[in-house]
């Protein structure tokens, strides 16, 4: 790594650590200044409320902070000539940005391998905190179909991975030809283990005089593989929180039953792949910086780059809340934008360099 190269990443990720730190404090306070009647008075409990909302933030300060603090390095390296000095040494403007789009690459894959831990939850806890819920979670009278079966679920304890009074039905067209009943349930080795079960089979021929029900008592069977507690509160509740590995999880086993995975899709994609938005408007904000003060306004400067980046932003949110209740299909909102955004400011860059 060459002296510049160092000194470019050094310069830029104190003002990005500046300003993450403090986009950070202005949302984690104003929500806790708006909810502090509702949070606990536990000190264990606010401080987890806290941690919750600060990584939750985090899904939208990290990248903002990417391109302010890419604003603010860019402003101080025009106010003190910084470029100029950059081009006396040889600097190229591909020796320049590179560092940026690396690091910034990084930390948006850090934040996305982040998101496929527990901590992609930081919003369901911090609602469960508010709600004085969160030591315990409960779903009740869950029912849903996994191939050939309907599966229903008296009651869900999501976190302690287990439910009870469980029945199942398997249907033959539409027709039920088996029932199973269990007291409990647990979610052990990526699938559920139903205790004391009694099943119920209907004869295929029916006849008034031969025909009975067959049934046996097992002491435990196993179903729903894959389907872990997690995936079936969320779709069940029809929420927006799932990590990575769960949203996975949840399309395959959808798409297998045959069910629309418009929204898990949406949400990975919103995971995954919009918070790349920023690398092409640091390209553009570079492109349309200046070598020196003199004879640029660094004022109307910065409020474009500001204002540009918060519409981008704003774009790519309210894309992502449309797909996210359905009026448009994720490939088309999302990724389809995502390209175009890309090529788009990769011909103005290109055509701003070279120009």
């Amino acid at each position: 790594m060459s002296i510049l190269t160092k000194y470019i990443l050094k310069k830029y990720l104190i003002n990005f650590i500046i300003v993450l730190i403090s986009l950070e404090i202005f949302f984690v306070g104003i929500d806790f200044l708006q909810n502090f009647k509702s949070i606990p008075h536990s000190a264990n409990l606010q401080i987890l409320y806290v941690l919750y909302m600060s990584f939750f933030t985090l899904t939208i300060t990290l990248p903002l902070s990417i391109v302010f603090g890419w604003i603010v390095t860019l402003v101080v390296f025009i106010r003190n000539n910084e470029f100029v000095a950059f081009n006396a040494l040889g600097a190229t403007n591909k020796k320049i940005i590179l560092p940026i789009i690396t690091i910034s690459t990084f930390l948006l894959t850090l934040l996305i391998t982040l998101q496929m831990t527990p901590l992609a939850y930081s919003s369901d806890q911090k609602k469960k905190i508010l709600n004085n819920e969160y030591f315990t979670s409960s779903k009740s009278d869950i029912f849903l179909k996994y191939n050939d079966y309907y599966v229903y679920f008296k009651k869900l304890f999501p976190l302690e991975k287990r439910a009870e009074d469980i029945h199942i039905f398997k249907v033959s067209g539409k027709d039920v030809i088996e029932t199973i009943v269990g007291e409990k349930a647990y979610f052990q080795n990526d699938r559920w283990y139903v205790l004391n079960v009694k099943i119920i089979e209907k004869p295929k021929d029916l006849n008034a005089d031969s025909s009975k029900l067959d049934i046996r008592y097992e002491k435990f069977l196993h179903t729903l593989d894959g389907f872990k507690p997690k995936i079936l509160d969320n779709v069940y509740d029809n929420k927006s929180d799932f990590s990575i590995i769960d949203a996975v999880s949840a399309m395959i086993l959808l798409k297998e039953q045959g069910v629309n995975t418009d929204k898990i899709r949406s949400i990975l994609y919103n995971l995954t792949v919009i918070p790349f938005f920023v690398l092409p408007l640091i390209m553009l904000i570079y492109a349309y910086a200046s070598l020196n003060s003199r004879f640029f306004n660094v004022g109307k400067f910065t409020s474009f780059s500001i204002f540009g980046t918060l519409v981008i932003w704003g774009l790519f949110f309210t894309l992502y809340k449309f797909t996210n209740g359905g009026i448009l299909i994720p490939e088309i909102s999302i990724l389809v934008p995502m390209l175009l955004w890309i090529i788009i400011s990769l011909y103005f860059y290109n055509k701003k360099i070279n120009s």
